[in-house]
């Protein structure tokens, strides 16, 4: 069998050298509107490099018109204030990106591989008229309190005397949390600290006083989705302390919803680019562990939801190299070897047909590349020569996306803060 999948990697796989090796990709998306830019890794600089080829053409080619990142929604709302000329643009961005992604994992989004790509959206967006600008958001759902704060300010613009004091009687119930969501997500469950059911009354009190507005702004569009991130974000936080799928599913449902909230808001012809991980990307239902125990995920969601003739997944693969991660949670960041890939797994695999980058794109029955074979995934917690078989996921690479790009050798990030 071994022998059988090299020899079809080899008849299938085209080199990955310029921008241009990407074109058959096009032709495979033609005027799909959701399209799934995965990573192996939270910190391999190729990856950033060639999701930025792609995220260039889908907009230039395809009239994609929003990027959205695996990021909290107020700071990359931040960027898309800066890519639209509309906020920060006397500021250096390598001094942004410091500023606004200064909590774990920084390097995800504060490295120095963000900044062309930021930078030519915003460039891009020099010359369109407004209405046409392309977006630039995040559609993760950990901020509460950042959330919460930016709820109260738009609650004080509008003069909501009696939403304001609901806001701000939350904010005060969350002090004993000390701003650290895992402390609260522990006293909500076991010390009776919830502030559940006030922050999903003040939300639906939010929603209700917005019922008239039509042809918002971007602006507008924002206090919608941060009362949205907020009401998320206690659900996410407080269903830590419990044991099973429902946390990392919370998540994942609010970040396919802000998907479609984006794709609503930029209008019936909108497309959009979203930057993620392949463990959030790559079709849970094509794995071994995640639905047997009940995980799913973005591209498994979309999938069923939208259709697969309505989301391109893409995803990545890595044989060795170097990466940024951490050994435990709010550790310091460190580059790390990337370990050549375990015997027999698709990553090897690929090295084996041939040490050079490649990409792959699956059809609809494809038996070899349909087998179940290790993969694997390195996230922002990474303990290479400890626990190295966590890190890989038994996959049905075809049925999991609809095509791969290997790169053989990659290199770390460079993060813009230190360690």
């Amino acid at each position: 069998m071994k022998q059988q999948i090299i020899d079809e990697i080899n008849k299938r796989a085209k080199p990955l050298h310029t921008s241009q090796d990407l074109e058959p990709l096009m032709d495979e998306i033609g005027e799909i509107p959701i399209v799934l830019l995965g990573e192996a890794t939270h910190g391999s600089a190729e990856f950033y490099k060639w999701r930025f080829e792609m995220t260039k053409k889908l907009i230039v080619e395809k009239g994609f018109n929003a990027v959205v990142v695996e990021g909290d929604w107020p700071p990359c709302f931040e960027l898309n204030r800066y890519v639209k000329g509309k906020a920060h643009q006397d500021t250096d961005l390598k001094t942004l990106l410091k500023q606004l992604f200064n909590y774990y994992p920084s390097w995800v989004l504060g490295n120095e591989e963000m900044i062309p790509v930021i930078e030519w959206v915003k460039d891009y967006n020099r010359e369109l008229p407004e209405e046409e600008k392309i977006g630039f958001y995040g559609n993760d759902v950990k901020s509460l309190w950042e959330s919460l704060e930016e709820v109260i300010r738009y609650l004080e613009r509008t003069e909501s005397d009696e939403l304001v004091a609901m806001a701000k009687m939350i904010y005060a119930n969350l002090e004993s949390s000390q701003r650290n969501p895992q402390i609260y997500g522990l006293n909500a469950m076991f010390f009776g600290q919830s502030v559940a059911e006030d922050v999903e009354a003040l939300y639906q009190k939010v929603v209700e006083s917005r019922k008239d507005l039509k042809d918002i702004d971007d602006e507008q569009f924002n206090d919608e989705i941060n009362a949205f991130v907020m009401r998320n974000s206690e659900r996410y936080w407080r269903s830590m302390a419990t044991e099973g799928p429902d946390n990392w599913n919370i998540r994942v449902y609010h970040m396919v919803d802000m998907i479609y909230r984006l794709m609503e808001y930029h209008g019936e012809q909108s497309k959009i680019i979203v930057w993620g991980h392949n463990t959030h990307f790559g079709d849970a239902r094509a794995t071994e562990g995640m639905p047997l125990e009940g995980f799913v995920n973005e591209g498994q969601v979309i999938r069923e939801q939208k259709g697969e003739d309505q989301v391109y997944i893409l995803g990545f693969s890595t044989y060795s190299g170097e990466v940024i991660a951490s050994t435990a949670w709010n550790e310091p960041l460190q580059v790390m070897e990337v370990p050549p890939a375990v015997e027999g797994s698709w990553d090897a695999l690929l090295h084996e047909a041939g040490a050079e980058d490649r990409l792959l794109i699956f059809g609809k029955d494809e038996p070899v590349f349909s087998t179940s074979i290790p993969q694997r995934a390195i996230g922002a917690v990474y303990r290479p020569h400890e626990v190295e078989y966590q890190t890989y996921v038994a996959t049905r690479l075809s049925d999991r996306y609809n095509a791969l790009i290997h790169i053989d050798q990659t290199r770390p990030v460079k993060p813009l803060l230190p360690k």
